[in-house]
């Protein structure tokens, strides 16, 4: 059994795809880029400013889901050029306190709507 996830304080999928599905205490949250919900614009100021938006939109699926991040124990990370990690990587890292999850970071040829950065993460809670 799996409960699908839907909130409007994320963007809504631009696909065949839920922002996120429950199943035995796991939390899939597809990928995240930085679309602001309140406008459905993209969110492409700086890298920095792209990366928050990801990281506010992750949250605001967590708390529909009613999850957080320190539940969080997987995350990917596609960026379009690996020259962006290390500010990425220090956003990312700002949203967690202790216990990181694991996590893969990847360059890939393009993202959807031509963004920087794109995160998914699974989350566990008993």
């Amino acid at each position: 059994m799996k409960t699908i996830i839907n909130t409007s304080n994320a963007p809504a999928p631009i696909g065949p795809y839920s922002q996120a599905v429950i199943a035995n205490g796991f939390l899939f949250l597809s990928g995240q880029v930085a679309i602001n919900p309140e406008n459905g614009e993209l969110n492409l100021t700086s890298i920095a400013e792209e990366t928050h938006q990801v990281m506010r939109n992750i949250k605001a699926v967590l708390l529909e889901a009613e999850y957080e991040f320190e539940h969080i124990v997987k995350t990917t990370i596609f960026l379009a050029d690996m020259s962006l990690f290390a500010e990425v990587n220090e956003i990312y890292g700002a949203y967690f306190e202790s216990a990181f999850p694991a996590r893969e970071t990847v360059a890939v040829k393009g993202l959807p709507k031509g963004v920087n950065v794109e995160i998914s993460v699974t989350a566990f809670k008993a």
